[in-house]
């Protein structure tokens, strides 16, 4: 007899989605340039190096962390939108009704399952940079370490949610991928320096342009991810004080951990309005 429990067809849509996602070629390639990234930089020597104060894993986890920002978001929208306009346009939706599944587990169930898969190349990867450290004898930032684990939860929480809106609100894969390319290159046009240099000529208040550039997840997860490692976010040049005055080193580490995590969790829950809303026959 079929258990009728909503966890258990939950946690059975996001083992299908996993066992699904390790078989396409996209997780493959995924998962190899996220090792290959961390093999480089352990082979190239950062984890001995001394640049700016940063030195042992600190150097590499702080340059594996930027890269991620650069690469994570785009694989999860491209990805992830493809799960509802696909399934949409493959017609799986009328077979899905006529199983004793509810909307809300397969919807959520797959947004966990693509979760479990985006993330899990992602913490590999980190995990190899410290057993390196450990075996050259390098100490390992233990509180940085998992800090930034959570920054990285935050961030592809945050673009899974985004991409199972497109997903919900896109007629056609095509579409959808279309839409997510678009959001990833306005949030990384809105990053700091390329906001900053077109505004500056506008004359427009500074508070104001770190404001618009603290509503960008990505901008969020940058500065929080430097601040781990940089408490003075020198590198961040004169925008770090208005950061600084306004939320203090701590309550800005967890406004980086947090905003981004509620932006995908918003997201995700308007997904499944649109979603319930526009497939229920």
């Amino acid at each position: 007899m079929m258990d009728k429990s909503p966890m258990n067809h939950l946690m059975l849509t996001a083992r299908l989605d996993v066992t699904e996602s390790i078989r396409a070629k996209w997780f493959i390639v995924y998962a190899l340039v996220f090792g290959s990234v961390m093999v480089l930089l352990l082979g190239s020597g950062l984890t001995e190096s001394r640049v700016m104060g940063f030195t042992g894993l600190s150097r590499t986890l702080t340059t594996y962390i930027q890269i991620s920002m650069a690469i994570l978001p785009i694989f999860i929208l491209i990805t992830t939108v493809r799960s509802v306009a696909g399934d949409r346009e493959a017609g799986v939706f009328e077979y899905l009704l006529s199983l004793p599944v509810s909307l809300g587990a397969w919807y959520w169930g797959k947004l966990i399952g693509r979760f479990a898969i985006v993330f899990l190349p992602v913490l590999a990867a980190m995990l190899l940079s410290a057993v390196w450290a450990m075996v050259l004898g390098h100490g390992v930032p233990w509180a940085e370490f998992l800090f930034n684990v959570g920054l990285l939860v935050s961030l592809a929480w945050c673009f899974l949610g985004i991409g199972m809106l497109i997903s919900s609100l896109a007629r056609s894969p095509d579409v959808a991928q279309g839409v997510a390319f678009t959001v990833w290159l306005v949030l990384l046009l809105f990053l700091d320096l390329i906001l900053l240099g077109a505004m500056v000529r506008e004359q427009m208040p500074h508070q104001l342009i770190v404001l618009i550039s603290l509503l960008n997840p990505m901008q969020v997860f940058r500065s929080a991810s430097m601040m781990v490692f940089d408490p003075e976010l020198v590198l961040m040049g004169p925008s770090a004080h208005v950061i600084l005055d306004a939320f203090g080193r701590t309550g800005f580490l967890i406004y980086g951990f947090v905003y981004p995590a509620l932006f995908g969790t918003f997201s995700a829950i308007a997904g499944f309005t649109v979603f319930r809303r526009g497939d229920l026959p």
